[in-house]
């Protein structure tokens, strides 16, 4: 670094923030809503796929395993192409993908083709999130890095949102292949939108006349992006960080349940074994996302102000998570409406705590690092969520749909993440107080 930037500060005399930046950035926000949308809309239609599709529970849920397989899959190369095309192209490339899969899946007659419109839409889903944190990261100022990510999250619950309180009621009244085709649409508006007024970073100012002569431009060295071995120094770079590996165990331990909850298993579990209606379902999942969102915005705010509390706020949120779920499965009989509501509420915790995961990796890397580092952190949570979904859906075969042993799998991630956490917890925050150290010694002595 030179200068004194902090990573993740842009170059100089780049003017970040202001209504700009907001809509360009809420253009990516608009993508990532969609995602969600088609990446949730299994949630409130695994019912109707079974019956469709004549299938048990351990296909259906290979569902969402094979599409958050993809997703995880493809985090790591999203990252680098991030960090070496930009965003607009990612973000244009993962509409087509997923709005294709999206309508695809509308149309699937069999199980087999409905599996290759999921994989499909995984994989174009896999495109957005990384790229939207970049987008904000090159729009507004690092100090607002942690808010921009949470407030991005929010508007993908948004995204969740729309499939639990109008998909739901689309698939009831008009059925499967309209619904499923008609929400194709938003795809191809985003897309529109994209390519028209999407650009990646503020354009920086033009310079003002110099009353002298310029010195000669030297010559342009090589591109470290062209460079050979650039894909392997890059993953080897962000892994070394502690911040960066912390940062995935925290999104890996805090995000699953919820995510397990929401995208496949919450419906058939309020319905099959709580006796609650698919209207009484569907509002107890919207309590989810809505609590999502509220405490989005309150972990945005208290990490934006106090960098201190990422760790005892994520640990807090894996704790809590535990204990409802302990809670409901371990009740007598059919839990009380009121512990169903409690759990739903602490359930979403998980999105927002699983977003801290970024604000360890953030401070560790220098801005060509960062889609490449966001890229392992988000491995983290889809590997949990896709290892529990498929835990889940043996388990009930096995048992006879008793979904208490069934979720009770989680709790084995659970406590796999948390020692993970403890144990990196230390060395991540030694080397961030380093860096800043560092850059702050850089500031004094080095002329900018």
């Amino acid at each position: 670094m030179s200068g004194g930037n902090l990573p993740g500060t842009p170059a100089s005399g780049v003017r970040l923030g202001g209504p700009r930046a907001a809509f360009v950035w809420g253009l990516g926000v608009a993508v990532y809503f969609t995602a969600i949308t088609y990446r949730t809309s299994l949630g409130v239609a695994g019912i109707d796929a079974a019956d469709r599709f004549h299938i048990n529970a351990s296909a259906l849920s290979t569902f969402s395993i094979l599409q958050l397989l993809v997703y995880a899959g493809m985090q790591i190369p999203v990252g680098l192409l991030v960090d070496r095309w930009g965003t607009k192209k990612v973000l244009t490339l993962g509409i087509v993908l997923f709005t294709t899969g999206q309508f695809a899946f509308a149309l699937s007659g069999s199980y087999v083709m409905a599996l290759a419109a999921r994989a499909l839409l995984g994989c174009g889903d896999a495109m957005t999130f990384i790229s939207v944190l970049r987008l904000g990261s090159n729009w507004f100022p690092p100090r607002r890095g942690p808010l921009i990510a949470q407030v991005a999250a929010l508007f993908g619950m948004a995204g969740n949102l729309l499939t639990t309180l109008v998909l739901a009621r689309l698939l009831a009244a008009f059925g499967w292949t309209p619904t499923f085709a008609g929400s194709a649409a938003l795809g191809v508006l985003v897309l529109v939108l994209v390519l028209v007024f999407l650009r990646d970073r503020p354009e920086a100012p033009a310079p003002a006349p110099a009353s002298v002569p310029a010195p000669a431009a030297a010559a342009p060295g090589p591109d470290p992006v062209r460079e050979r071995g650039y894909v392997r120094r890059q993953l080897a770079e962000a892994w070394r960080e502690p911040g960066t590996r912390l940062g995935m165990w925290v999104h890996f331990t805090t995000q699953f349940p919820g995510m397990v909850f929401l995208l496949l298993w919450g419906m058939p579990f309020l319905v099959e074994a709580q006796g609650r209606t698919r209207a009484e379902a569907g509002t107890l999942l919207t309590v989810v996302v809505l609590s999502n969102m509220a405490i989005g915005l309150v972990y945005g705010q208290v990490i934006a102000r106090h960098h201190s509390a990422r760790a005892p706020i994520a640990l807090g949120t894996v704790l809590a998570t535990a204990a409802v779920w302990a809670m409901v499965l371990c009740w007598p009989g059919r839990a009380p409406l009121w512990a169903l509501v409690l759990m739903c509420v602490v359930l979403g915790a998980c999105g927002p705590g699983s977003m801290i995961g970024f604000d360890f990796a953030r401070p560790a890397n220098p801005p060509e690092r960062q889609g490449t580092a966001s890229g392992i952190v988000n491995i983290g949570g889809f590997t949990a969520s896709m290892t529990t979904l498929l835990a889940v859906g043996v388990l009930l075969d096995a048992t006879g749909d008793d979904y208490r042993i069934a979720f009770a799998s989680v709790f084995v991630l659970q406590a796999l993440g948390t020692a993970q956490i403890l144990r990196l917890r230390g060395r991540a925050h030694r080397r961030e107080r380093e860096r800043v150290v560092a850059s702050r010694v850089e500031a004094v002595h080095v002329p900018v």
